[in-house]
């Protein structure tokens, strides 16, 4: 039996912080104690104006493969989850992939599920490596959110920021991913999006990211808390063996309602919002390797990831790290 498992994880901030405080300096109408009451978010970081998603999941994919023991070459699948490509084609997989320096033919393509988008992609890559048609897998979350960020609406453009975070997910005859379950209800579309696009040259429609922030809340944590249960009911395991949650960083609140849902302590959650902001399909893999990183996350240890975004998407998985 042929199973994934994850080998390596990596992750790239872009630039300095910028504080809460440092945003009320650029003439934005707001104040850290705002912001930090209503999302829990105290920094983020804001790439450059010529940097683009495919810049940062390249720094972030050379971490993990570093991590995980392997050389470049050894990929055979790239997946690149991200509602801010570099163009509209090439995929920003792609572009990662030759500037990995990837010459081997292996597949490479983005997933959209905004923030969702890493479970959807860890799910797809685990799905083709179980199969045996692939080996190495690189996945990776990469967002240059600040992009789509209106920045006179104070109720969104302080809760974002960019980032990217990579696993590489090998074949192994021990299990790694338990369980995952994707789903997404697309008549909740209106409440979460970018209603806009570019055709003839011109933007048609809105081209800046659109909330209702109640609305999100109260679907967000119904659905990453049954999603969640989903996977464990899966597996046939309690949420008591869960070693660590590392949820999709979006709101500190919202967080705190999931982890109370499925009765897991907050000392067992992983949180970085605080420093990242909402990073969307890059927030849980950032996550993970700060995690990794810090020590708290080791071998052995039984994780739950999920995630929600617009579309509407949702989706978690299990996993024996």
């Amino acid at each position: 039996m042929i199973y994934a498992r994850i080998a390596g994880t990596g992750s790239y901030l872009p630039g300095e912080p910028v504080s809460n405080d440092d945003l009320v300096k650029r003439g934005i109408d707001t104040s850290d104690e705002w912001i930090v009451s209503r999302s829990g978010i105290r920094s983020r970081h804001l790439a450059a104006a010529d940097t683009g998603a495919s810049d940062l999941a390249r720094v972030a994919a050379e971490r993990a493969i570093e991590a995980a023991g392997c050389e470049a070459e050894d990929i055979d699948l790239i997946i690149v989850a991200t509602s801010t490509p570099d163009y509209i084609f090439p995929s920003t997989a792609a572009l990662v992939q030759s500037k990995l320096g990837i010459r081997n033919g292996g597949a490479a393509f983005d997933v959209q599920a905004v923030c969702s988008g890493f479970i959807y992609a860890l799910s797809v890559a685990e799905k083709f490596i179980r199969s045996g048609s692939n080996k190495r897998a690189l996945v990776i979350g990469a967002e240059v959110f600040s992009r789509i960020l209106d920045w006179s609406d104070r109720g969104t453009c302080v809760l974002f920021g960019d980032g990217a975070g990579a696993v590489v997910l090998e074949a192994s005859e021990r299990p790694g991913i338990l369980a995952s379950a994707l789903h997404a209800d697309g008549s909740h579309h209106p409440i979460l999006c970018v209603p806009g696009t570019v055709a003839s040259g011109q933007v048609i429609g809105d081209p800046f990211l659109r909330m209702d922030g109640q609305a999100v809340f109260k679907f967000a944590v119904k659905v990453l808390g049954d999603v969640a249960n989903e996977v464990l009911d899966a597996a046939g395991v309690q949420a008591s063996s869960v070693d660590w949650l590392i949820p999709h960083q979006a709101n500190i609140r919202i967080i705190q309602a999931t982890a109370k849902r499925l009765g897991v302590p907050m000392e067992r959650v992983v949180t970085t919002l605080d420093h990242h902001g909402n990073t969307s399909a890059a927030s849980i893999p950032l996550a993970l390797d700060e995690a990794v990183r810090a020590g708290r996350l080791r071998p052995g240890h039984r994780i739950v990831v999920e995630g929600v975004g617009g579309g509407f998407t949702w989706g978690a998985a299990l996993i024996d790290f």
